[in-house]
């Protein structure tokens, strides 16, 4: 942007002429701002986690933990409408725990549930396996 011949070190600020009017030195404009110390400030609302409730609830709800979420997250958005961030926060921080708790719950049954149909299924193969190759069955023998 500085052209080589003028660098901005040695071009003093002058005034501006405006359509034959005398040179006047510019105007510098200064603003205020008043910050209250009294009042805290929050930057960011504390979340509600609803969309992670409605999940819960619909496609995971072990012992009722997901309608409960969901009933705190919606008490933590009626907080958060009304102002109340504590309030807020607290009912939000409730239903997170109750998605932690649910969601551990139903990981763990579903894990289980793999790990106990596969067993199943190995057993099931070798016993038939195993089955196929006993000498009754090469000399045609069923009992």
């Amino acid at each position: 942007m500085n052209p080589p011949d003028y660098p901005t070190e040695d071009v003093p600020l002058q005034g501006v002429n405006y359509g034959g009017l005398p040179i006047q030195p510019a105007v510098v404009q200064q603003t205020a701002v008043n910050i209250n110390t009294d009042v805290p400030v929050i930057i960011e609302y504390p979340q509600d986690h609803i969309i992670w409730s409605i999940c819960c609830f619909a496609y995971a709800n072990p012992f009722c933990l997901g309608l409960a979420a969901l009933i705190y997250s919606i008490k933590a958005r009626d907080r958060k409408v009304v102002g109340d961030v504590d309030g807020a926060r607290r009912y939000g921080s409730t239903a997170r725990c109750l998605n932690i708790i649910s969601t551990i719950i139903v990981s763990t049954v579903f894990l289980a549930l793999i790990i106990g149909i596969t067993v199943l299924t190995t057993t099931i193969v070798s016993y038939r396996t195993a089955n196929l190759n006993s000498p009754r069955e090469q000399y045609g023998f069923s009992y």
